[in-house]
């Protein structure tokens, strides 16, 4: 069996020179250890917000001012939306298959996402220092 039969590649991929880019294992790992946090942040985020049902304005806020909450609520935040920027990029790579299409919604993807999650924290940090 020669070298070339060895290869998994089709001849046009050798052309292109596409092939493994060696990295989705990271991003496979990656995304499962965010899902795994977000079940706990999540659980942990209802059951903050339940807990607060028919509070006033000053203790709600007082409670997401405690360190422990506001650490917690910072750490939903930014696996929230991380895991959100991986799920999409999987999509977008999946399913959009013209390079200038796909290269700008991997760009508004990172952007969108963050965004939201600078603004989200920001939002948790002012309430947190009671600004």
């Amino acid at each position: 069996m020669s070298l070339s039969n060895k290869r998994l590649r089709n001849p046009l991929k050798n052309a292109r020179g596409l092939g493994s880019a060696k990295d989705g294992t990271g991003h496979f790992i990656v995304q499962r250890i965010t899902a795994i946090a977000l079940i706990f942040l999540s659980i942990y985020a209802v059951g903050l917000i339940i807990s607060m049902i028919g509070d006033d304005y000053a203790t709600v806020r007082a409670s997401v001012a405690h360190p422990c909450n506001a650490i917690l609520l910072v750490a939903f935040s930014i696996a929230t939306f991380w895991h959100a920027k991986l799920g999409v990029q999987v999509i977008i790579e999946d399913y959009v298959h013209t390079p200038f299409s796909a290269g700008a919604l991997h760009l508004l993807n990172i952007f969108v996402c963050a965004l939201a999650a600078i603004a989200s924290v920001l939002a948790i940090v002012r309430i947190a220092l009671g600004a």
